[in-house]
């Protein structure tokens, strides 16, 4: 190699190395990575759906999209919904609920009853695998006049700053100048794909955020509108009242940063039942509960503070689609030193779609856990049978109340670490509230299988490979992973 070509191949590598450095450690877009306000309120209602076994048989209970559509139909002012899956695409050999005809269906509706309403569904780009093709349900909301926004993930930070910053110097600027011609990964029956979407796919990142908001009721869910996520183990918490505020506000900076905005004619929130946190005589009524809005690296604020504050005698309980962050594993093992009751429910990931995974991260990860607390962390895995535990749900019990956190994100880097954009939601709750004995009845049913299969041994799945663990901590340090 002449001195000419070897000094173009480091100037191109310079490049693509200093867009590599802007892009993983850009700012975060204005109003991501939000914590609001906790507001107090007597309305929360925990949800969650379960796929399990019984007498033989797969049973499934779903009440999570039961809800959304009914938060919908209820809706008289304004509707603003955020989803990371919204197709049908996969093997149509196999059956699965028709999750997203469903919501189209019930948005299409909503605006044909009432054109004026302001209804905003805000999407990741994979459900058009990154602008090679549209599809028939966002073609049904356009057409309704529904404000459809594809969050431009170009905004986020880059997680897999290696591959990324290769792409933004020297692909992400290339024009449309193809027609889709490559299969498509989700099915054989959908449209062709680009090339150049196929390379948006590999920096890997997301709106996984899944929240719906209307005046009257917001939903905060780890569950997909998508057909094949149907069978799938999920949890949603219901709220009402002024956090509802918070999270228009936090989707309205989503489609800001995508070069839209919404402005829902009315805001005003339905919050007849929510109480004024000023007032001490209020706030020590026992029937209510502190909720508060987190998102992006919020979360891992959320999530480490309350791990870190347990002490003797305090019970952690934990089920969880992905576990790998590892200052989120640390507080697990410095908590087991503290004598803390843990106890975590994770996927054994190895289910995704019909293909087999290899168990990465949560196999390596929770022989690590077991190990490293000489077997004070209790482990079961959800016994999955070809859908997914896709539950993401932190429960703390300290001696007087008990903290919550669910929603979209799992404890990974990628969620956590304000590279996805993701919503939560934290509740504080006196450990006699009725919604604190509600998640620990839904811990015990899935933990010790009351009525049904759901959770194995750690045996079953155990894999104390050290290849995994350190393929697994390659992965979750240099962002060349999905999760």
């Amino acid at each position: 190699m002449n001195f000419k070509k070897r000094y173009l191949l480091l100037l191109l590598l310079s490049v693509a190395v200093l867009f590599s450095i802007y892009g993983y450690n850009k700012s975060v877009p204005v109003g991501l990575s939000f914590e609001g306000q906790e507001h107090t309120t007597f309305d929360v209602d925990f949800l969650y759906d379960l796929t399990y076994l019984k007498d033989g048989k797969q049973n499934s209970e779903q009440v999570i999209f039961e809800n959304i559509i009914k938060t919908i139909e209820e809706a008289e002012q304004f509707i603003v919904i955020d989803m990371f899956l919204f197709n049908d695409a996969y093997d149509k050999t196999e059956q699965y609920p028709g999750l997203t005809e469903q919501l189209t269906t019930a948005l299409v509706t909503k605006k044909m009853e009432n054109p004026q309403m302001e209804i905003t569904f805000i999407t990741d780009e994979m459900n058009s695998f990154y602008g090679s093709y549209s599809t028939k349900y966002i073609d049904q909301l356009l057409a309704s006049g529904v404000n459809v926004v594809y969050t431009d993930l170009n905004k986020l930070r880059d997680s897999n700053p290696a591959y990324s910053g290769f792409y933004r110097a020297f692909i992400s600027w290339v024009g449309d100048f193809e027609n889709g011609w490559l299969p498509n990964p989700f099915s054989e029956d959908s449209p062709k794909v680009e090339l150049r979407s196929y390379a948006k796919l590999l920096n890997f990142k997301a709106n996984h955020r899944k929240v719906i908001a209307t005046e009257k009721q917001a939903i905060i869910t780890s569950a997909n509108p998508h057909d094949a996520s149907g069978f799938h183990s999920n949890i949603a918490f219901a709220v009402k009242g002024n956090i509802i505020k918070d999270i228009v506000n936090s989707e309205n900076h989503v489609a800001v940063m995508s070069d839209k905005k919404f402005e829902p004619r009315a805001v005003a929130v339905m919050a007849s039942t929510e109480i004024d946190g000023n007032d001490p005589e209020a706030t020590n009524q026992g029937d209510s509960v502190k909720a508060s809005l987190i998102t992006e690296g919020k979360i891992k604020k959320q999530i480490l503070q309350v791990l870190n504050e347990t002490a003797k005698g305090d019970e952690i309980k934990l089920g969880m689609f992905y576990l790998s962050d590892r200052d989120v594993i640390q507080s697990l093992l410095d908590a087991a030193k503290r004598e803390v009751s843990i106890q975590i429910i994770l996927d054994p990931n190895k289910d995704a779609f019909g293909m087999e995974k290899n168990g990465i991260p949560n196999r390596p990860v929770a022989s690590e856990l077991l190990d490293k607390s000489n077997g004070k962390i209790n482990l079961r895995w959800y016994d999955t049978q070809g859908e997914q535990y896709h539950t993401k749900l932190l429960f703390v019990k300290m001696a007087e109340e008990s903290v919550l956190i669910g929603g979209s994100s799992n404890f990974t880097k990628r969620n956590i670490d304000d590279f996805n954009l993701e919503a939560d939601v934290k509740i504080t709750a006196d450990n006699d509230h009725e919604i604190v004995k509600e998640v620990e009845s839904y811990f015990a049913r899935v933990w010790e299988n009351k009525d049904g299969i759901y959770t194995a041994d750690y045996e079953k799945y155990r894999d104390d490979s050290s290849l995994k663990h350190w393929i697994y901590r390659f992965q979750e340090w240099s962002g060349l992973s999905t999760f």
